[in-house]
């Protein structure tokens, strides 16, 4: 039985279950909602540094993933309770690079775990622009997530 191991700094951004209609012809959660859940955890990530609702709509700001990578390693079922952990990998001008662990709340088995680089936009120009320093400092204070201790992307 593999537990989880995410880092350290991760923290829960997503509680939840699975329910019969998130599930394929097969019984097992579909791909579709990985993603799904996955995504609810990083609108709590982007909160936690300040990347909020009342941000995003006040500045015309957004966000919008450009890469992704998903390994699946457990299946799950109806009726499993999953927790989503996530930290902060990198962030640098108009990028950020977190990931996400989703684990079954009754066996603590990873599910999945994905990668994600996003950007910073501008909403009226319609182009990447660099995050505010604020976010950018809550960030690494946060998850020490800083650009030279990590691969580029």
């Amino acid at each position: 039985m593999s537990l989880a191991t995410a880092a350290p700094e991760a923290e829960i951004t997503y509680r939840g279950a699975v329910y019969p209609w998130h599930c394929d012809h097969v019984g097992h959660m579909n791909v579709m909602w990985y993603v799904g859940k996955f995504d609810e955890a990083a609108w709590n990530l982007f909160q936690r540094v300040g990347i909020t609702p009342d941000y995003l709509r006040a500045n015309q700001r957004g966000m919008a993933a450009v890469d992704q990578h998903i390994q699946y390693k457990r299946e799950l079922k109806a009726g499993d309770v999953v927790t989503v952990r996530s930290t902060i990998l990198e962030i640098e001008g108009r990028k950020i690079r977190f990931r996400h662990e989703m684990t079954n709340g009754d066996t603590g088995e990873v599910a999945a775990v994905t990668t994600l680089l996003g950007v910073h936009m501008d909403t009226h120009a319609r182009k990447a622009c660099a995050f505010p320093d604020e976010v950018v400092t809550r960030a690494r204070q946060l998850y020490g997530a800083d650009p030279s201790a990590s691969p580029g992307t």
